[in-house]
């Protein structure tokens, strides 16, 4: 139990760094579709 105990910051600062990662990767995802979105606007008003 004790053991269990001094890994829980461990634990917690792992979690918190999984979370930003995806985080950034989402962003990056978001960033990409909003620019196929405005690729696809501009040539359909080319059209």
């Amino acid at each position: 139990m004790r053991r269990l105990l001094n890994l829980t910051p461990f634990l917690l600062l792992m979690a918190v760094a999984a979370c930003e990662t995806v985080q950034g990767a989402g962003r990056d995802l978001q960033g990409a579709g909003q620019a196929i979105t405005q690729e696809s606007r501009d040539v359909q008003s080319r059209m």
